[in-house]
């Protein structure tokens, strides 16, 4: 399937969606947002894909942002409308029920920013910048930033980050949390394709009940998190990938998980 906006590539059971502005940094627009709803649609329906990889086209920027251009004349039941269209596209990728992976290659600003947070995983380049800087357009995040953000690095460290507007380099990110590790900027998708094919030779069923767990998980009290959490072990056992990978591992073999249906 094409799109306007962005690019789509899968290559085996791993799937590269690439936002494809580089004239305006890929800054997201309704266009922007529209197509990427549709791509994860095509994605969620897609048994075959087990890992994805979202990144952003040229050396400059995952994503600078939202089109401020197209936001300036704005009324606020428009702005709101934008707002929920891009909080369903972030819900649509931290709800996709396989591993998503930012390969954050330059900026990551506002949208951008937001973006990567709704990712399971955000390997950055030496280059990468992250931010949320609406303050200082006299708005807030509109995209689940003041949700996401405190939930993954902490209140304090997030306050700070929306209070200020402030940007930071790749290395303070990766030291508060909000990025898993910081790569060389030319090792960005090559870091990302080996983590994606490390997940894609897992269990499917397994790796999808272990982000099911996450994020379900977050949102109960320790008890019924726990208790969720041993229902999913349990559901696993009525897989066969279960009985392979006992199998190859009593064989001391690598277990071949064929099916992503099993």
């Amino acid at each position: 399937m094409e799109f306007e906006t962005i690019l789509f590539e899968k290559d085996g059971a791993i799937a590269t969606v690439t936002i494809n502005r580089p004239k305006v940094l890929n800054a997201l627009n309704r266009d922007t947002l529209e197509d990427l709803a549709r791509c994860f649609q095509v994605i969620a329906d897609d048994s075959t894909i087990r890992v994805v990889i979202l990144t952003g086209s040229g050396e400059k920027s995952f994503v600078a942002g939202a089109d401020i251009a197209y936001m300036q004349h704005l009324d606020p039941l428009q702005a709101r409308d934008f707002a929920t269209l891009g909080q369903k596209v972030m819900n649509a990728i931290e709800q996709l029920d396989r591993p998503v992976i930012a390969a954050v290659n330059g900026f990551a600003l506002g949208g951008g920013c937001e973006l990567a947070l709704a990712c399971d995983i955000r390997i950055a380049g030496e280059n990468a910048r992250f931010g949320q800087p609406e303050v200082g357009l006299g708005v807030i995040p509109g995209f689940a930033g003041t949700q996401r953000l405190p939930r993954l690095i902490g209140k304090g460290y997030a306050c700070e980050l929306l209070f200020s507007g402030d940007i930071i380099e790749a290395g303070e990110a990766a030291r508060i949390g909000l990025v898993n590790r910081v790569v060389p900027r030319d090792q960005v998708m090559n870091s990302c394709r080996e983590l994606a094919g490390k997940i894609a030779a897992r269990g499917p069923v397994a790796v999808r009940f272990c982000k099911d767990a996450v994020n379900n998980g977050l949102e109960m009290d320790l008890g019924r998190a726990c208790r969720y959490e041993a229902d999913l072990f349990a559901m696993c056992f009525a897989s066969p990938q279960q009985q392979e990978g006992m199998k190859a591992f009593i064989e001391k073999r690598v277990p071949r998980f064929d099916s992503d249906k099993d």
